[in-house]
């Protein structure tokens, strides 16, 4: 495995990435890669959604690469805008880590599932062009809304002093047009923090636009679960889910098998 940490030449973000060597079974194989964003109500970003996360893809013949984008007191579009850069440089540096420059999805929890969304719904408005587009989203219990179901908490952090102007403006369910990329969504019935209706509405979104959707939703478990097991369960029992470990294998096998050969 190839670990390092790099410095974004424009934002100044940081990336970590989690690579895996071709050279001890296939050297010219190119893997899917996934851009990891952890989530944290804009507050932070915690650990148990970026590295845990990151193993985990890479057991499963995937590059990962974690950003480790802005957060309180950073306001929109700060985020966006690193996300973007980290985006692009993956795929300037596809060849190098053993890459597929036209399977490299973002992938987000809770508010990073926001973070993560935004770059899927907004990547056309950053000035990377093309190079920042994600070819597939993968978003688990992603907040979405700032409507009625939204997680208040993260527009605050988000928005700052623009919160009444700007709230509607990162209401991403109402930002999927035909630029958005297919999407793998997954969330609990139960969550009591960002409400299931955040997926259901960007499902929706999705489906009025006739972008490509898989989604999930497991009846039993609370908010920010991550892998669902021991590893990242933060000393909550309740947050090992042996029903739900299974989201990330089948998200794995949907982004393996997604045919991005149009875009």
């Amino acid at each position: 495995m190839i670990t390092e940490s790099i410095v974004m030449p424009r934002t100044g973000a940081t990336i970590t990435t989690y690579l895996l060597d071709n050279s001890a079974v296939e050297p010219d194989r190119k893997r899917p890669l996934v851009l990891i964003c952890p989530g944290g109500g804009y507050l932070h970003r915690v650990p148990h959604e970026g590295e845990p996360i990151a193993l985990r893809l890479l057991a499963s013949g995937i590059q990962a690469v974690i950003v480790h984008y802005s957060c309180q007191p950073a306001v929109w579009p700060t985020a966006l805008n690193e996300i973007g850069e980290a985006m692009a440089y993956c795929r300037a540096h596809a060849e190098d880590w053993h890459a597929d420059p036209r399977k490299m999805a973002i992938m987000g929890f809770s508010a990073g599932g926001h973070a993560a969304a935004s770059l899927g719904t907004c990547w056309h408005t950053l000035e990377y062009g093309e190079s920042c587009r994600p070819d597939a989203m993968i978003l688990s219990y992603p907040v979405i809304t700032s409507g009625e179901y939204r997680h208040n908490n993260s527009f605050l952090r988000l928005l700052g002093d623009n919160y009444d102007r700007q709230l509607e403006e990162v209401s991403l369910e109402n930002r999927v047009s035909d630029k958005t990329p297919p999407a793998f969504l997954w969330h609990t019935w139960e969550d009591e923090i960002v409400p299931v209706e955040n997926s259901l509405l960007m499902a929706w979104a999705l489906r009025r636009s006739g972008i490509p959707c898989e989604m999930h939703i497991y009846q039993k478990g609370p908010h920010g679960t991550a892998l669902c097991n021991e590893e990242t369960h933060k000393g909550e029992p309740r947050r090992v889910l042996p029903h739900g470990q299974n989201w990330i294998e089948m998200a794995v096998r949907w982004l393996k098998e997604l045919d991005t050969s149009e875009k």
